[in-house]
């Protein structure tokens, strides 16, 4: 064996095996890094380095055959004549070849398992910046640059980045990294502390591997405050190089653009922006204020226009659906664009009016999808552009849309809301629970959701035990606006009504103040109305009569501030049933219909047909409301075979034998 050996060295084997194994590895890892880029698959890998296995014992072979020289390559035996017997010489080639073969199929058996591309998972959470400040009330001032980087990367196309929402609450809660990116779903984790003194500021970053823990790269920024824009940019495009992310040269661009050069106005607008409460008005008030005062100081900060404009859209939506309020809002989302065109957030506060404005919705989607363009990794966009297409009667694009926009934002219930909402209108109960479920994984006191969760075991199976428990719940919870208070009063309302028990239904509506409903469209109309049903089913006639009357006139002036609001004369239509005025109540349920039939809007366009079925079955007119009713559970509604066995509207014509069919249709298919 010692004469194989040092044939081995002689013939130069060693050197060939080894400097094959060094390029084997070398090429191996190359092809690693370079063939996702490509999206080639890990199997490629493996191939490439099978052959490169069952090329090494030939490899070997040939360094012991040949070698080479300055005259090129010749055989080993001419270079130094062969004084081995040619049996020896056999077995010796033969040997090398088996430990070749060897050695390939041992390391072949643990590499090509393990042999995969490291494909670059180019996803990444913002986690809250660390206010190092000495004035504590400088925290909004850390959270806003925070919340500029991550809109910066939110533009970038080929990565992905969670929303805001779902990073804030690991605020201090840095300690373990890699359980944070997994429950994120990202491979990297930014985190970093800001410091600001009077106009200097200092921005410490670091860009770490939330799947080992490691750092990746970090640097310090210690830049005047009109500087700010500037360390978000270069930021934004070395955390896309770190994760080779491909820019695109718009992206590239809007990096390069400041929002403002006056400080003062940044610092107006951040303030403004993190007051974002939805279901605070007060705090959408001050936000207000901040705006103004951003554009106060700097007229040609288009992003705080066009934010404002969003701000103004959600308030017209939920609390003031005046004129001026319109006007006002419009007119800021119009300054935005006239500024800058392309801003996305402009588009996406234009969307929005054409949304909640005009119903629009081939327009406000059009805007929404030049949004969601410019902001990739929004999943406000994403959102947005769900709400349109469920309306427009697209529920799978829909759900697929509140899917994405899930991922961007997985801890966050806003997103799951409405994705279980979907769900719960195509009757898939199941699909809608664990959805739920999901969002009570997240936070198990969002109260919206446990509302939701209860209210569909009432449409589900008649189960009205979650609701009592939710409600038991909400009376002993220390801390909710008087706003929540009263909407949870409203659905303890309609679950006393669907008990039959009447008189406590009057008394808690008596309860909810009516100052308090106003602020919310035809809130107040619907509160008397209910008081009436209550009423009548009790007996009292003249005192059911005396609010109707009442729900009536309210109507009526809602219909006189918003004359296009279908809701306003499905209420009135309604308040004019009970009256017994039939003629004027199908006049009112058929203007309904046409402002917004289901072929406009197939999200709440049911409700109001379902409206009309009420008016018909209020007069006894079975033969006009189960057909209505039928449809209704034929497509996405509300409508479910539990809520109409229940709801005491439905009493004229629960002993028609049309409407009982129509429910032991539908029992027998559930």
């Amino acid at each position: 064996m010692s004469g194989f050996f040092e044939e081995l060295k002689r013939r130069k084997v060693y050197r060939v095996a080894i400097a094959y194994i060094v390029a084997g590895w070398a090429l191996a890892q190359g092809l690693a890094q370079v063939l996702p880029v490509y999206d080639i698959p890990n199997s490629a890998i493996r191939v490439v380095i099978a052959f490169l296995l069952i090329g090494f014992p030939l490899a070997l072979v040939l360094a012991w055959v040949f070698d080479i020289t300055p005259s090129g390559i010749q055989r080993t035996s001419r270079i130094a004549p062969e004084t081995a017997p040619v049996a020896h010489r056999r077995r010796n080639l033969i040997m090398l070849a088996a430990a070749g073969v060897l050695i390939s199929a041992c390391v072949g058996f643990f590499v090509l398992p393990r042999a995969v591309a490291h494909r670059i998972d180019k996803s990444i959470a913002v986690l809250p910046f660390e206010n190092l400040s000495n004035d504590q009330e400088n925290a909004y001032f850390a959270d806003g640059i925070q919340d500029d980087i991550l809109t910066n990367l939110s533009k970038i196309g080929d990565l992905k980045v969670i929303s805001r929402t779902s990073v804030m609450q690991y605020r201090g809660k840095t300690n373990n990294l890699r359980e944070i990116g997994k429950a994120l779903g990202v491979s990297a984790i930014l985190e970093g502390s800001v410091r600001r003194s009077a106009n200097r500021v200092r921005v410490n970053v670091q860009l770490i591997d939330a799947t080992n823990d490691e750092h990746i790269w970090a640097n310090d920024y210690d830049r005047d405050l009109t500087d700010v824009f500037m360390i978000q940019s270069d930021l934004a495009q070395k955390i896309a190089s770190e994760l080779q992310a491909k820019l695109s040269p718009t992206e590239k661009v809007q990096f390069e653009n400041k929002p403002t050069q006056n400080g003062e106005a940044y610092l107006a607008f951040i303030q403004a922006r993190n007051l974002f409460m939805p279901e605070d008005f007060e705090k959408l008030k001050q936000a207000e204020q901040l705006y103004d005062r951003a554009l106060a100081l700097d007229q040609n900060f288009a992003l705080a226009a066009a934010c404002y404009g969003q701000l103004e859209a959600w308030i017209y939506k939920n609390y003031d659906k005046s004129p001026e309020r319109s006007q006002k809002g419009r007119a800021l989302t119009q300054r935005a664009l006239e500024l800058q065109p392309n801003l996305p957030e402009a588009h996406l506060a234009l969307g929005n009016w054409y949304y909640y404005g005009d119903l629009n919705f081939d327009a406000a989607l059009k805007e929404f999808e030049i949004a969601r363009q410019g902001l990739p990794n929004d999943a406000g966009a994403y959102l947005a552009i769900g709400a349109i297409q469920r309306r427009q009667g697209k529920w799978s694009e829909s759900n697929a849309s509140f899917e994405k926009a899930i991922s961007l934002n997985p801890k966050d219930t806003w997103p799951m809301q409405n994705l279980g909402i979907n769900y719960e209108m195509q009757r898939n109960f199941e699909a809608a629970n664990r959805v739920y479920d999901q969002a009570l994984a997240v936070d198990p006191n969002a109260f919206g959701i446990k509302e939701l969760k209860a209210k569909l075991a009432v449409e589900e199976k008649g189960d009205f035990s979650l609701a009592q428990k939710f409600l038991a719940e909400a009376d002993s919870a220390p801390n909710l606006s008087v706003d929540i208070r009263n909407q949870l009063a409203q659905g303890r309302i309609q679950i006393l009504l669907a008990q039959r028990k009447f008189d406590e239904a009057v008394l808690q509506a008596a309860k909810v103040p009516d100052d308090a409903l106003s602020r919310y469209p035809n809130a107040l109309c619907g509160k008397y109305v209910t008081i009436g049903i209550a009423k009548k089913r009790t007996g009292d006639e003249a005192g059911a009569r005396q609010v109707f009357e009442n729900a009536k006139r309210l109507a009526e002036s809602d219909i006189q501030q918003r004359p296009n609001d279908a809701s306003a004369h499905a209420n009135l239509a309604g308040a004019l049933a009970w009256l017994g005025q039939r003629d004027a109540a199908l006049a009112e349920i058929k203007r309904a219909q046409e402002l917004l039939p289901e072929t406009k809007d197939a999200f709440d366009g049911p409700q109001i047909t379902e409206a009309a079925a009420e008016v018909h079955a209020i007069f006894g007119d079975a033969a006009e409301a189960v057909p209505i009713l039928d449809g209704l559970l034929q497509r996405p509604s509300q409508v479910t075979v539990p809520v109409l066995k229940l709801d005491p509207v439905w009493d004229t014509i629960r002993d028609d034998p049309r409407f009982q069919a129509l429910v032991d249709k539908y029992t027998t298919k559930t």
